[in-house]
């Protein structure tokens, strides 16, 4: 694989980009393509919400149990969203805001700059909210807020 794009944020490194329970991925930035793939851009526009799959390519080994940001448990590497992964592939679901040529303004960048794009695909969910489980995630911040609600 090779990448088709590369990312522009304002993340320069991983302590930037928001991390743990309630973290809101809102910042802007750009899917930048390469001029040889912006004719596959061809009617992106039509959709509000892209999924983005690219390289975590400052991420180097992996670890198959740890404990993520979100909680103080351990869980599988494949629970998680964790960048030390056997493949450090990344999905981000972002806001397509608008399309100049080969470069996509979007909302909801996690990626840091330069951050190589594999691919891009139109985001489709046909989950209905209440079918739509969150895991170990809900069951970290039901002990988040049982914790304020004590203090």
């Amino acid at each position: 694989m090779r990448p088709v794009g590369f990312v522009r944020s304002g993340f320069a490194e991983t302590a930037q980009v928001p991390k743990g329970l309630g973290a809101k991925h809102e910042a802007e930035g750009v899917l930048e393509l390469l001029p040889e793939f912006e004719a596959g851009l061809q009617d992106i526009e039509g959709f509000s919400h892209l999924l983005v799959v690219w390289v975590f390519d400052r991420a180097s080994g992996y670890e198959l149990i740890g404990v993520p940001p979100t909680d103080d448990r351990p869980h599988g590497v494949f629970a998680t969203r964790s960048p030390r992964r056997p493949n450090p592939i990344g999905v981000t679901v972002v806001k397509l805001l608008g399309r100049d040529g080969a470069r996509l303004n979007v909302a909801g960048v996690d990626m840091l700059d330069s951050t190589p794009i594999i691919d891009i695909k139109p985001y489709l969910s046909g989950i209905a909210t209440e079918d739509l489980k969150r895991g170990w995630l809900a069951e970290a911040e039901l002990r988040k807020e049982r914790v304020k609600q004590t203090q």
